[in-house]
C-alpha cells in the first residue's frame, strides 16, 4: 500500500502532502485623523483614532494577500484638517480616523459651535464636543476604547485624558495600546500642564494655551492634538500612521515571500509579521 507523506508521489506509492495553510491572527489599525488648526480665539478638536480591527483568517497556501497601511491626516489644513486613510489586510478594512468634526474609524472632536464626528461601529467611538461657554475648548477625538471627552474644566482639572483611550493588544508578544484619540486644544485655565492629554494609544496632546497640537504617534493610528490660538495661526497635530500585524504558529513554515519590508520575529510560539508600510504576504 502507498503511504501519504507530503504533496509529491514517490516510488513505491509514497505521497508527500503539503503542510497545512496557517490560521492567522491579525491586527489592522488605520491612520489617525488630524487635530484642528486655529486662527482665532478658540480651541480646536482633537483628531479621531484610526479604526481598529482584530480577528482571525484561514489563508490559502500559494495565495498573495495585499497589506495597506494608512497614513495619518494633515493638521496644517484650516479650517478642515484631513482624516486618516484606511488600512487593510485582504478584505479586512479599517477606516481612517476622522479629522476635527469629521466621521471616521473614530470621530474627530469638535471645535466651538460644531458637532463632533461619529465613529464606525466595531472599530472606534465618537469624538467629544467642545465647551459651549466663554472658554471655547475643543473636544477630544474618539479612541478605539472610548469616546472623546467633552471639553470642560472637570476633565482637565482631574488630569484625565481628553482624547478617548485606545485598545490594548498583545499580538506582538508585548502588551501595547493602539488607536488613542487626540486631545482638544485649550487655554491654560490655571490647571497646569495636565490638561488636554491625548488618549493612551498614540493620541497627540492638545495645545496648552497658544500653540499647535502634538502629532499622533506613528504606527499606532493615534489622532493628532487640536491647536489653540489667541490671534495667530496654529497648526493641528498630524494623525499617526496605521499598522498591520499578522501572526501564526511557528510550527507552520515561514511565509513564501513578502513585500514592503515587514519586521519579522519568532517569539512566544508565533511567527509575527509587522507591516509599518504597505506590501504583501504570500503563504
Amino acid at each position: 500500500m502507498g503511504m501519504t507523506i507530503s504533496g509529491m508521489t514517490l516510488s513505491g506509492g509514497f505521497t508527500i502532502e503539503p503542510p497545512p495553510p496557517p490560521s492567522i491572527e491579525y491586527l489592522v489599525v488605520a491612520g489617525g485623523g488630524a487635530g484642528g488648526a486655529q486662527n482665532n480665539q478658540t480651541g480646536a478638536g482633537g483628531g479621531g483614532a484610526g479604526g481598529l480591527l482584530v480577528g482571525s483568517l484561514e489563508v490559502t497556501s500559494g495565495n498573495t494577500y495585499i497589506v495597506t497601511v494608512g497614513a495619518g491626516g494633515d493638521g496644517s489644513q484650516w479650517p478642515t484638517p484631513t482624516s486618516g486613510t484606511n488600512s487593510s489586510f485582504s478584505s479586512t478594512i479599517s477606516i481612517g480616523g476622522g479629522g476635527q468634526n469629521q466621521n471616521g474609524g473614530s470621530g474627530g472632536g469638535s471645535n466651538f459651535g460644531e458637532n463632533a464626528g461619529t465613529g464606525t461601529t466595531g472599530q472606534g467611538n465618537a469624538g467629544g464636543n467642545s465647551t459651549t461657554g466663554g472658554s471655547r475648548w475643543g473636544g477630544g477625538g474618539g479612541g478605539a476604547g472610548a469616546a472623546g471627552n467633552f471639553g470642560n474644566y472637570g476633565v482637565y482639572e482631574a488630569g484625565q485624558s481628553c482624547g478617548g483611550i485606545g485598545l490594548q493588544s498583545s499580538i506582538t508578544g508585548t502588551p501595547t495600546y493602539y488607536a488613542g484619540g487626540g486631545g482638544g486644544g485649550t487655554n491654560s485655565g490655571g490647571f497646569g500642564n495636565t490638561i488636554s492629554i491625548g488618549g493612551q494609544g498614540g493620541g497627540g496632546n492638545g495645545a496648552f494655551s497658544r500653540g499647535p497640537g502634538t502629532n499622533g504617534t506613528v504606527n499606532t493610528g493615534g489622532g493628532g492634538g487640536g491647536a489653540y490660538d489667541n490671534s495667530f495661526f496654529s497648526a493641528g497635530g498630524n494623525g499617526g500612521s496605521g499598522i498591520v500585524i499578522i501572526r501564526y504558529s511557528e510550527s507552520i513554515p515561514a511565509a513564501a515571500s513578502t513585500t514592503g519590508s515587514p519586521t519579522i520575529t519568532v517569539t512566544g510560539g508565533y511567527r509575527i509579521y509587522k507591516f509599518t508600510g504597505s506590501g504583501s504576504i504570500t503563504f
